[in-house]
């Protein structure tokens, strides 16, 4: 199995539906050992949620802009493991409702500093966080991202958040290279999951995605965007940091509505 052994922290995971979800079950469908996190009122749901999974497992909670709480679960997690993580995923992202929907001009700094503390820069928070669990043997940080390389319909300041968490990403595969540690990101297409319905117009990026995407789409299946995370974590991908991959069914790569065959 592509994870045996490894020990993995998963963030995010709220509904059966979530893409962390989805990774977090491929995990250990290929023998990874994970723990998962959320915060606030949500920690319940993520361990009723938690007993879905093929292997229920621990739920702790964590707040990714509270760094006493990271430390904490750190120091858990190295009692737990043995002081080992071979690999997290972040899969947070939230912008306030006035950062969305076509507010661009109008959000204020406040909004827009919230949407990038927990959306971009929450990814180096997590990963300096856990890199005493990291940093003697390597191993691998994951983000889940949504194309932040060009403006989409009502995406406002989550897009501009997403930008910024990518390049994240390529500054984290840098610093933390020399320590055998890989920090990627996966760039999704449309989900319809509980965050992606909370984007007012959603619809609006979801609607010709199937049609455009060559590969075709189905917004209600994220098992490939999870599958596509243990591959990240696994050892096939030890050569790959600093990467943006696309999981959507090959859209990014379009740029208008496909040619009927035989024009």
């Amino acid at each position: 199995m592509l994870l045996e052994g490894k020990k993995l922290l998963i963030t995010g995971v709220l509904t059966p539906q979530s893409i962390a979800f989805a990774a977090a079950a491929s995990a250990q469908e290929h023998g990874a050992e994970i723990v998962l996190t959320n915060f606030g009122r949500t920690v319940s749901l993520t361990q009723k949620v938690a007993k879905r999974l093929p292997q229920p497992c621990d739920v702790l909670e964590m707040d990714v802009t509270d760094e006493a709480q990271i430390e904490a679960v750190q120091q858990e997690l190295a009692s737990r493991w043995g002081g080992r993580v071979d690999g997290v995923l972040h899969a947070i992202a939230f912008a306030p409702q006035d950062a969305l929907g076509g507010n661009f001009l109008n959000t204020p700094w406040d909004s827009v500093a919230t949407a990038m503390q927990t959306s971009a820069f929450s990814l180096k928070a997590l990963a300096v966080g856990m890199l005493p669990l990291m940093r003697a043997h390597g191993g691998s940080v994951v983000s889940l991202d949504f194309d932040g390389q060009v403006a989409w319909p009502v995406y406002d300041w989550m897009g501009v958040a997403k930008a910024s968490l990518e390049a994240v990403t390529r500054y984290l595969a840098r610093d933390l290279g020399g320590m055998g540690i890989r920090v990627n990101t996966v760039s999704a297409g449309p989900i319809r999951t509980m965050a992606g319905k909370g984007i007012p117009g959603f619809d609006q990026i979801t609607g010709s995605w199937g049609d455009r995407a060559p590969l075709g789409w189905d917004a209600q299946d994220p098992a490939p965007v999870g599958d596509t995370v243990t591959f990240l974590f696994s050892d096939l991908a030890r050569a790959i940091t600093g990467e943006l991959i696309h999981v959507d069914g090959g859209f990014h790569a379009t740029g208008t509505a496909p040619i009927e065959a035989g024009a």
